[in-house]
C-alpha cells in the first residue's frame, strides 16, 4: 500500500514547526509586515533549533533531512509568515547548486559557513532582461589565468542585501545561448554591489534587493560543476526547491482558509452566522479540498526526490498548484470577511498579498505550464530541457 504515514520523527519536527511558528512568527508577523522590520532575532532563533538549512547533509553540519520533512517545516513556517518563512527557507535555494555542483572543499566550506553560524547565502539568477527566458541572461564570467572576472546585475533576489555569500549564474559562452551558462559561489566581500531593496507588495519582511558584479573575480575553484553546465544545474536546483515553494504555499493558504473559516462561526448576518449561509459553505468546502490537493501533490513531488526519481512534472505540477490555490484561497478568504477584509486591522489581506509572489518566484505559473505540457507532450524530448524557463 502507497501512503503518506509520517514517522515520529517527522511529526515532531512538523510540530516544532508550528510551535516555532506559532509562538515566534504569528505574534509579530503584521508588524513587520507593515513596517518591512528584518527579522534577525527570528533567524538566529530558528538556525538554533535547526529550522533552517535542512537538506545540508551531516557531514556539513546540516541536519540532513529528507525533502519529504522539508516541505513538513517549510509549509508551518508559510502559515506562520511567508515573509519570514521565506528568508529563512532562501538558504536552501542557494546551496542546492552547491550540494548538486561543488567540489569537496567547497562544500565543505560554505555549507559549514552556513551550519556553523546563522548566517545567509542567496541564490543569483534572474536578471532585469532575463526573467523566465534565462537564456537571454547578460551577467558575464571571463577567464582570466585562475580567476573569473563576473560582470552583471541581479534582481529579485532573497536576502540579498544580508547574505554572505552568493550562488551567481553567468555566461562564460555569450553566444550559446543557454549552453553557454556556468555558475560559481561568490562571496559579498569580493566587491559584490547590494544596489537597492525592493519595496514589495507582499512578504515585506524578506529582504529583495538588486545585486551588482563590478570587475568581480573569483577563484576558478568556485565554478560549479561544470563551465557551460549552468542552466542544466539551475534546473536541477529548481526541482529540489520547488516543492518547499509549493509547501509555503499551502501554508499560506491553510492560514487564510483558518482565518475564514473561524469569522464565518463568528460573523452573525440575517440572524444567523454567516457559516449557515450556503454560499459561504460552498467557498470554505472548496477552499478545504483544494488545500488537500496542494499538499497531496506538494507531497508527491518531495517523495519522488527522496526516493531518487526524477521529479521536474511532479514539482511543477505541486509549485503551479499550490501556489495558484494559495492566491484563490486568500482571495476568496478576503470575501469571506467582506469590507473587513479589506482592511489591514483584519489578518487575510496580508495573506493575500503575500500568496502573489508564490505565482511568480521560482517559475511563474505559466512557466509551470509550460514545463507540464512539456513533459506530457514531448517526454522523450523532456530532459534536454532546450526551453526557456526558471
Amino acid at each position: 500500500m502507497v501512503d503518506f504515514t509520517l514517522t515520529d520523527e517527522q511529526k515532531d519536527l512538523r510540530e516544532m514547526a508550528h510551535s516555532f511558528a506559532e509562538k515566534e512568527m504569528r505574534p509579530v508577523a503584521w508588524e513587520y509586515d507593515k513596517d518591512g522590520t528584518w527579522p534577525q532575532e527570528i533567524i538566529e532563533k530558528a538556525w538554533e533549533l535547526g529550522l533552517m538549512n535542512s537538506h545540508i547533509p551531516a557531514e556539513y553540519g546540516g541536519p540532513g533531512l529528507d525533502y519529504l520533512t522539508g516541505a513538513l517545516i517549510e509549509e508551518e513556517l508559510g502559515w506562520g509568515c511567508s515573509g519570514i518563512g521565506t528568508t529563512l527557507a532562501c538558504n536552501g535555494l542557494a546551496t542546492a547548486p552547491i550540494i548538486l555542483g561543488g567540489s569537496e572543499e567547497l562544500k565543505k566550506k560554505y555549507l559549514g559557513m552556513l551550519t556553523e553560524e546563522p548566517k545567509l547565502a542567496s541564490f543569483c539568477l534572474t536578471e532585469p532582461d532575463a526573467g523566465s527566458d534565462v537564456s537571454s541572461m547578460r551577467t558575464t564570467a571571463v577567464k582570466k589565468g585562475d580567476k573569473y572576472v563576473i560582470n552583471g546585475s541581479k534582481c529579485f533576489i532573497t536576502n540579498g542585501g544580508y547574505a554572505d555569500f552568493f550562488t551567481v549564474y553567468a555566461k562564460t559562452d555569450k553566444d550559446a545561448g543557454h549552453r553557454g551558462i556556468s555558475a560559481f559561489v561568490v562571496e559579498k566581500e569580493w566587491g559584490v554591489v547590494v544596489d537597492k531593496k525592493e519595496d514589495k507588495l507582499g512578504q515585506r519582511a524578506s529582504n529583495t534587493a538588486t545585486i551588482t558584479f563590478n570587475d568581480v573575480e573569483v577563484p576558478a575553484e568556485n565554478l560549479l560543476g561544470e563551465e557551460n553546465k549552468g542552466f542544466k544545474l539551475a534546473m536541477m536546483t529548481l526541482d529540489r526547491t520547488r516543492p518547499g515553494v509549493a509547501a509555503m504555499a499551502v501554508g499560506i493558504a491553510r492560514a487564510a482558509f483558518e482565518f475564514a473559516r473561524d469569522y464565518s462561526r463568528e460573523r452573525v448576518q440575517f440572524g444567523v452566522p454567516i457559516a449557515m449561509h450556503q454560499a459561504i459553505q460552498f467557498m470554505i468546502a472548496d477552499m478545504a479540498t483544494k488545500i488537500e490537493a496542494a499538499r497531496l501533490l506538494t507531497w508527491q513531488s518531495a517523495a519522488l526526490l527522496d526516493n531518487g526519481l526524477r521529479n521536474t512534472l511532479a514539482s511543477s505540477h505541486a509549485k503551479r498548484f499550490a501556489a495558484d490555490t494559495a492566491m484563490e484561497v486568500t482571495t476568496d478568504a478576503v470575501q469571506v470577511f467582506g469590507g473587513y477584509g479589506f482592511i489591514k486591522e483584519y489578518p487575510v489581506e496580508k495573506l493575500m498579498r503575500d500568496a502573489k509572489i508564490m505565482q511568480l518566484y521560482e517559475g511563474t505559473s505559466q512557466i509551470q505550464r509550460l514545463v507540464i505540457a512539456r513533459e506530457v507532450l514531448m517526454p522523450r524530448q523532456a530532459d534536454e530541457r532546450a526551453v526557456t524557463k526558471v
